[in-house]
């Protein structure tokens, strides 16, 4: 009788993003007669209610929670240790450059495999988290093997000094179920321009600010909404407010029904810097919405210009505030678009897809001594 791989997915999440919800699409689409898929999240101080823990156990999977004494407590490493040995745990499967750290001691503490999942590389301007970043980076090249998202991510590990032994490339995948599920919006007066994730620095959220306040200059009758939350969301708040478009700017934060706002856009728009390949991005065109952001690597892996959506050289404000005008105010253009991205989307970025990829890696990781 074939024996029943148990995982452990292991995070330390700052909130209900892409990451998080990745772990739950890949939960949601492993096969439990193979592959037992539960839940370690850590507790920092100030942090309670996680809405990935809710939803984890939602999927009838177990969910262990870690209480940290400050945003980085090394005695979680035992801990996470014991729970590894009481569940008989096989593979942990980390997520974050805090998680790795974290979970790749926990993993040779416990004498089981590890492998790391990066999801970006960030940029941040802040001297005490880029030392984790940079300790994160070191850990990876002790996990079992590394399976970067998208191609940029694949480069970068290599960049960090990861082995290319313990590379293995697994390409993102989102759960389309759940863009499928949302009912069809009313339509709106307004042309409605979105945005979806955290906000942070390599988000460059301050030059879609400004292209939405060149837009509503020309064409009053639009409105910007901000979904998501992060360490620069006050100042992009104070930033909206000296705008002249300030009236017609959102910022509603974290919500529930996340997917049905999304539904109601008529544009997504995206000035990242640096990404791997972003959920949100799978989610939109997954929804038919059409598609502008600047040109970078892990976005050219979704969208190809004047193929699937539009691109711009990156910091071009005004080329992308042309492409927004082209994808609001010609249907045609922006129809052609966004079927040609959903189309894509689906043959090629599928959960379960990136499921099975993960399956056949923990079966491989469980076989060698």
């Amino acid at each position: 009788m074939k024996k029943t791989i148990n995982v452990l997915q292991f995070i330390c999440p700052t909130g209900f993003y892409g990451a998080e919800r990745w772990i739950l699409a890949l939960a949601k689409h492993l096969a439990p007669d193979n592959i037992r898929c539960d839940l370690v999240v850590t507790i920092e101080p100030g942090t309670q209610n996680l809405e990935i823990s809710r939803q984890y156990k939602r999927l009838g999977l177990d969910t262990y929670e870690i209480s940290m004494n400050s945003k980085f407590d090394f005695s979680v490493i035992s801990k996470l240790a014991d729970i590894i040995r009481k569940n008989k745990i096989d593979i942990i499967h980390t997520h974050g450059y805090k998680s790795d750290i974290i979970g790749i001691m926990a993993a040779r503490k416990a004498g089981i495999p590890c492998v790391v999942t990066p999801h970006g590389f960030a940029d941040e301007k802040d001297l005490k988290l880029n030392l984790f970043i940079w300790l994160g980076c070191k850990a990876m090249r002790y996990a079992a093997k590394v399976a970067p998202l998208s191609l940029q991510l694949l480069e970068d590990c290599k960049r960090v000094g990861v082995p290319v032994t313990k590379i293995e490339y697994i390409q993102n995948g989102v759960d389309l179920s759940e863009v499928e599920s949302q009912p069809v919006p009313q339509s709106s007066a307004e042309k409605r321009i979105g945005f979806v994730g955290q906000m942070i620095n390599r988000k460059n959220i301050f030059d879609l600010l400004d292209v939405f306040d060149a837009l509503h200059a020309k064409h009053p009758n639009t409105r910007l909404i901000l979904l998501g939350d992060g360490n620069q969301r006050e100042a992009l708040e104070a930033h909206a407010k000296t705008l002249a478009s300030r009236n017609n700017i959102e910022f509603p934060g974290f919500v529930n029904d996340r997917l049905a706002l999304l539904k109601s856009f008529d544009l997504f728009a995206m000035t990242s810097t640096l990404e791997g390949i972003p959920r949100c991005l799978m989610e939109a065109t997954a929804a038919e919405i059409p598609v502008a952001a600047y040109d970078i690597p892990g976005i050219d892996q979704i969208i190809a210009h004047d193929q699937t959506g539009l691109l711009a050289p990156p910091g071009d404000k005004q080329q992308l505030l042309a492409h927004w005008e082209t994808l609001l105010f010609e249907p045609e253009i922006a129809t052609r678009l966004s079927t040609a991205a959903k189309d894509y989307v689906y043959k090629h970025y599928s959960a379960q897809r990136m499921a099975n990829e993960y399956t056949t890696l923990f079966e491989a990781l469980i076989k060698q001594p």
